[in-house]
């Protein structure tokens, strides 16, 4: 519908999530606004977020550094880890205030219709995490699992308490207070401050 550039840009953005075509031409029309300044700095920031962002070797979380800022903070409670569907939640949980453990994100939740299994997630490294070591690190002694509490959230959830009891480690979940069917994500502070420190036993 529009010159062959400006439109190759409105059918890029259409693929990002929560953007639809007509999302899309307002933003791509607002590019082609700006000065050219402004773009080059959104195209560099880009680049540079796909080139020096990784994962975190230990916990999956995102990072510029071989280790993200939560592990390589000796103040942080090594006996307690947090596991999280996706960064964001780490974000999320770190607004509370409430939390000054470690964490471990899945990369994502057990999902068979999206053809998301066990084996997809990082669970075996999270496995591992528990096995004692000849690192100088105090053994974890609990798990909060801290999934979204809809139907993929839960399934998990419950999985990985089945493979984490044998292990002798305490396993929890996040308390009531969050919303059924919601995103960890989109959670207020003082909602998820209140269900992390309310937080339950969990059993398979």
């Amino acid at each position: 519908m529009f010159a062959g550039p400006l439109q190759d840009l409105i059918d890029e953005l259409s693929k990002l999530p929560g953007i639809g075509p007509k999302s899309a031409q307002r933003v791509a029309f607002h590019l082609l606004k700006a000065p050219a300044d402004d773009a080059a700095a959104l195209a560099r920031a880009i680049v540079e977020v796909k080139d020096k962002v990784r994962l975190c070797r230990t916990c999956f979380n995102v990072s510029d550094q071989e280790l993200c800022e939560y592990c390589r903070d000796p103040r942080r409670d090594a006996t307690v880890i947090c596991a999280v569907q996706e960064p964001p939640d780490i974000v999320a949980i770190e607004r509370t205030r409430e939390y000054r453990g470690l964490y471990h994100v899945l990369q994502g939740a057990i999902s068979p219709i999206e053809g998301v299994g066990p084996d997809d997630l990082r669970i075996s490294e999270l496995l591992s995490r528990l096995r004692p070591t000849a690192e100088d690190r105090p053994p974890v002694e609990e798990v909060i699992v801290a999934t979204s509490p809809n139907v993929e959230g839960d399934a998990t959830a419950l999985y990985l308490a089945r493979l984490l009891q044998p292990l002798g480690v305490k396993i929890t979940r996040l308390a009531s207070g969050l919303p059924v069917g919601g995103d960890l994500e989109y959670a207020d502070e003082v909602t998820l401050g209140r269900a992390l420190v309310g937080r339950r036993s969990l059993s398979a």
